[in-house]
C-alpha cells in the first residue's frame, strides 16, 4: 500500500506511534480513506471513541488537482492536522518543515496486514482481453519497459513530472522514484491477492473470496519479467 500518514510537526508525532491521530482531523481522498480507516482499526484505534475525523482535503477535488500537493498546502495552512497521501505530498510537507512522517506502510510501518490492502495496478475487462489480447499484452510490456527504463535512469521521470506538477514539485519526482525503485515490480503475488481479499471483506466490499485467477490476468505473467 503506497500511502503515507503525515501529521503536523507541532504534534511531535513519532514514527509508528498512532496515538498522535487521537482527536485530530486527517485529510484523505474518498475510497483511499478506506485503507486508513481499516489500518487504524487494526492498530486498536477506535475512530469514534478516539475522536479521529477523516475527511476530504479542502480544495483537493476537481480535474487537474494533485491531491498530495494540495494536502501539503492544507497542512501548512492548518486546515487539517494531518493527511494520508502519496509520496509527493509527503515530501513537500517534510521539506517545508510542516509535516512529520508517522507511517510509511511500504517500508513496514503499521499493522502487518495493511501492506496488502491496495496496490497500484492497471485494470481492464475480460471482454477486452478476450477480444484484443494484443492490446492487453502491449500495456503489460509498456509497463515493464517503463519500470526498467526508470531503474536504469530515474531522472527520466523529471521530464514527465514537469508536465504534471508545479516547477518546485516537478524537480522532486526523480528522487521519489529513485527511493521506490526496489518496489517496482509488474508482477502480482498470490499473497497480495489474499491480503487484498481479506481487506475487502473486512471493509464490506466483498462477501466471499475472489480466486487469484479471477483477479490477475495470468496469461500475461510471462511478460512480467520481460524487461
Amino acid at each position: 500500500m503506497y500511502w503515507f500518514l503525515v501529521m503536523h510537526k507541532d504534534f511531535g508525532g513519532k514514527r509508528g506511534d498512532l496515538s498522535v491521530v487521537k482527536g485530530r482531523s486527517i485529510g484523505a481522498a474518498p475510497w483511499v480513506d478506506m485503507g486508513l480507516r481499516r489500518l487504524l482499526i487494526e492498530a486498536g484505534i477506535d475512530l469514534s471513541r478516539d475522536q479521529v475525523k477523516i475527511a476530504p482535503v479542502p480544495g483537493a477535488q476537481g480535474a487537474g488537482v494533485n491531491f498530495g500537493v494540495t494536502a501539503a498546502k492544507a497542512l501548512e495552512e492548518r486546515k487539517i492536522d494531518g493527511f494520508w497521501a502519496n509520496g509527493m505530498g509527503t515530501e513537500v510537507a517534510v521539506r517545508r518543515g510542516v509535516g512529520t512522517v508517522v507511517l510509511d506502510v511500504r517500508r513496514g510501518d503499521g499493522p502487518k496486514p495493511c501492506f496488502n490492502y491496495t496496490m497500484a495496478s492497471i485494470a481492464t475487462t475480460e471482454q477486452l482481453i478476450e477480444r484484443s489480447p494484443d492490446v492487453a499484452s502491449a500495456v503489460v510490456r509498456a509497463m515493464v519497459k517503463t519500470q526498467a527504463a526508470l531503474k536504469e535512469n530515474a531522472a527520466r521521470a523529471t521530464e514527465v513530472g514537469r508536465k504534471l506538477f508545479p516547477p518546485s514539485e516537478a524537480e522532486l519526482i526523480a528522487e521519489l522514484i529513485r527511493r521506490d525503485l526496489p518496489y517496482y515490480d509488474a508482477s502480482i503475488s498470490r499473497s497480495f491477492v489474499a491480503g487484498m481479499n481479506q481487506f475487502s471483506r473486512d471493509v464490506g466490499i466483498l462477501a466471499g473470496d475472489v480466486p487469484y485467477e479471477g483477479i490477475v490476468a495470468t496469461q500475461f505473467s510471462h511478460l512480467w519479467k520481460a524487461g
